[in-house]
């Protein structure tokens, strides 16, 4: 017993070390440094709140935490869609779907910051070019509004990640028992309602991990928006972790953003844990 608790905390050991040095550490030195004037090397006072009472007040922190939400919504929702949607192709009998599988995942295989720009010129160029030919002028500055701004960083995210979540529906979808879909056969049922009654309740497990998945990504983006839209026209498109580089970096305000990076980890943590926990409740064991 002894030489397996050994064997145990050998092996367990570089993990804890290494997440308390890249994790733990971190953040427990980070929210020390919230409350100082820190400026990136060394600090002089203390501040107490002073930073958190002023992220009340401050309107580009707050609005951008607002347009996060909300892009954070749209992409939760379009992404488990069309990932359910292409697992459920790729699993049913065509001849193609491991071709399909391939074509799909591939763009997750593609950097941030490369596909913000390959998307960027799809939208000034292709975009305005397909819209000058048919007359539409919303195509032709797509980018230069907050909507189109908006929604195009939805769609760069759903290209991207898309593939990544039908894999993961592909794995539940195969483990549901092929007894109890031919017995709901048996017994008169149509495809939906197979799927609504016998499919869905199965893959609750699948749907808890890529909401965490998809909701967590979707708060934290920072290089799609930093290629896509830069934060722009005027920072209406700037997300949370763009704010909080940008007042960190650009306006070397180091404590601040420490405290803004503090406020929004606990908002993530907490919407994330949150909503595991009521999708576990959910769940149906076979």
């Amino acid at each position: 017993m002894r030489n397996k608790e050994f064997a145990f905390w050998l092996f367990i050991t570089p993990v804890l070390l290494s997440l308390t040095l890249v994790v733990i550490l971190p953040v427990v030195m980070g929210l020390f440094y919230s409350f100082t004037n820190w400026n990136g090397l060394n600090f002089t006072s203390f501040v107490g709140l002073n930073h958190y009472k002023r992220l009340l007040g401050d309107e580009q922190f707050l609005q951008s935490l607002w347009f996060t939400v909300k892009f954070s919504v749209a992409s939760i929702i379009l992404l488990n869609v069309i990932g359910l949607s292409l697992a459920l192709l790729v699993t049913s009998k065509l001849k193609s779907r491991n071709i399909l599988r391939t074509i799909f995942f591939m763009p997750n295989l593609i950097g941030g910051l490369i596909l913000g720009f390959i998307w960027q010129f799809i939208f000034i160029r292709v975009f305005a070019s397909i819209g000058e030919l048919i007359g539409v002028e919303s195509l032709q500055v797509w980018l230069a509004t907050p909507g189109t701004g908006f929604w195009g960083l939805v769609i760069l995210t759903v290209w991207q990640m898309a593939g990544y979540i039908m894999i993961i529906y592909i794995a539940y979808l195969q483990g549901v028992p092929k007894e109890l879909l031919e017995s709901a056969e048996i017994d008169g049922a149509t495809p939906f309602q197979k799927f609504r009654h016998v499919i869905f309740p199965l893959i609750a497990p699948a749907f808890t991990i890529t909401m965490f998945l998809t909701l967590s990504n979707s708060f934290k983006i920072y290089d799609q928006n930093l290629s896509l839209t830069g934060g722009g026209p005027y920072n209406s498109t700037q997300m949370v972790a763009m704010n909080i580089v940008d007042t960190a970096f650009s306006g070397n305000q180091m404590a601040y953003g420490q405290s803004k990076a503090i406020i929004f980890f606990l908002i993530v943590a907490v919407i994330s844990l949150s909503q595991v926990y009521y999708n576990k409740k959910r769940e149906v064991d076979l």
